[in-house]
């Protein structure tokens, strides 16, 4: 009795998983699609901007270049009007060129207004846009980036760093062994901000980013049922198969040897999206495992006649304590205030790196590596980048392979459904009504977690439990045909 009861169970879980797999699908097809279709063409976004600003960005090896001083001051000569010294990348390769990065000063105009900041896609451990650092006066650059200000002026609060440019950011590309100016480019003019804002909203405004998550959301819950269905019968794919049994097989192959990567995919892409974001970031906090912090409040403190450092010493004083990575220096808002330093690439996450210096001994006040980061962001650390196909040209293919999977899984299951269909028949299996009390504790637990964690899964569910409602829950009775 107990085996057949088991047996029936069972059926009922499989009836159900089949329909709700089926419902995900109609859902997150259009999404998934574009998604899949614009990812691919990210995944080449190394390639394209190499062949469109390789000239800008690459120079002839280095074996000594110029004093940073003297490079950012020629960064700065040719900044436009109305631009502020935000921070300078200093690259680990010596083929690379200096970055000095600037963006619109709080009462010039903002010749990119019309276009989104770049700062979507920091990612979990990336916190907001650093700070604004006063621009250098006179005719020769200020030393340090400080400002000349009250010598009573308050510190400022320390804000975490991040890989994301301030709103309206221009980039301006430097020599580091002549330095001469290479070439100037907006952010927002880049082809890979052009290829985000197409992947993650479909070049709209921010307000439509809820289409990409609601279909990441409910491809999240086309992979667990996938996975449900196919755990039962676990078995490689045979051959010799035709018709409707050849796709099944291959579709189900492909779903669940790409499971994996899209469990990654989908959940990196989730912690950066609007709302599902805000929930994992909540629950990040909740449970300890948020990034560390930059205390707030941490100032310099002048001895004497002490001179703030200059571009040159604070880098210097940076590579003595980090790592032999490309660093983000961001100097000084007063003369109260501190050097923040971070490493600036993203494909060596085991290299992430966070300082705060005194702006005049150049001694750190704050540190913070690889070994100090929770086991959250060196997930995020590690997949965030391996989502963007940031790790080189073995990340690439595995995202190449993955996009064309996704393709062929979406398009495979809809063959496969009308080649089953009947005639004016929507041919959904028939839910026992003990199918619910049939899932477990588990999967009752996994979908509560989803529904908690996906407020766009949250806030549809309740309109596809309708829409099957009144699809009538009797498989085989008729609607009308299309």
């Amino acid at each position: 009795m107990k085996a057949a009861a088991d047996q029936l169970n069972s059926a009922a879980r499989a009836a159900l998983f089949w329909r709700v797999h089926w419902w995900a699908a109609l859902v997150a097809t259009p999404f998934a699609l574009l998604a899949a279709l614009t990812g691919l063409l990210y995944v080449f976004t190394p390639q394209i901007e190499q062949h469109l600003y390789g000239h800008m960005e690459q120079v002839a090896p280095v074996a000594q270049a110029r004093p940073l001083d003297q490079l950012v001051a020629a960064a700065q000569a040719a900044a436009p009007a109305g631009m502020e010294l935000k921070q300078v990348v200093v690259p680990a390769a010596n083929s690379d060129a200096l970055k000095v990065i600037f963006a619109p000063s709080a009462g010039g105009s903002d010749p990119h207004a019309h276009h989104h900041g770049g700062q979507h896609g920091n990612g979990m451990g990336a916190g907001p846009a650093m700070p604004a650092a006063a621009p250098a006066t006179g005719d020769a650059p200020a030393p340090a980036g400080v400002p000349v200000g009250a010598s009573g002026a308050k510190p400022l609060a320390a804000k975490r760093s991040g890989f994301g440019l301030p709103a309206g950011a221009l980039t301006v590309y430097v020599d580091p062994a002549s330095g001469r100016i290479t070439g100037t480019l907006a952010n927002d003019a880049r082809f890979s901000q052009w290829a985000k804002h197409l992947h993650s909203r479909l070049l709209q405004g921010e307000g439509w980013r809820w289409m990409i998550e609601l279909g990441a959301s409910w491809m999240m819950v086309m992979l667990l049922t996938g996975v449900a269905l196919w755990w039962p019968a676990a078995r490689w794919p045979r051959t010799g198969l035709r018709g409707r049994a050849f796709w099944r097989e291959w579709h189900t192959f492909a779903g669940v040897a790409l499971g994996i990567i899209s469990l990654v995919i989908l959940a990196t892409g989730l912690t950066w999206s609007k709302y599902a974001g805000e929930e994992v970031r909540a629950l990040r906090d909740l449970t300890g495992q948020a990034p560390p912090q930059m205390p707030a409040g941490l100032h310099s403190q002048r001895q004497g006649e002490a001179m703030p450092l200059g571009w040159q010493a604070a880098l210097d004083a940076a590579r003595r304590i980090a790592p032999a990575a490309s660093l983000q220096l961001t100097p000084p808002r007063n003369p109260h205030g501190i050097w923040r330093i971070s490493m600036a690439d993203r494909s060596q996450p085991a290299l992430r790196f966070e300082a705060a210096l005194d702006a005049y001994s150049g001694q750190p006040l704050y540190t913070s590596d690889w070994s100090q980061q929770t086991a959250f962001g060196k997930a995020t650390a590690i997949g965030i980048p391996f989502h963007r196909g940031e790790f080189g040209w073995w990340n690439q293919a595995v995202l190449l392979v993955f996009g064309v999977g996704v393709l062929f899984s979406l398009l495979s299951g809809w063959l496969m459904y009308f080649k089953r269909r009947k005639t004016g028949q929507l041919s959904l299996p028939r839910v026992p009504a003990q199918a619910w009390r049939a899932l477990g504790a588990g999967w009752w637990l996994t979908l509560l977690g989803c529904l908690a964690l996906m407020p766009t899964l949250a806030l549809s569910a309740p309109l596809v439990l309708l829409l099957d409602a009144l699809a009538g829950h009797n498989a085989s009775r008729p609607v009308a045909s299309p």
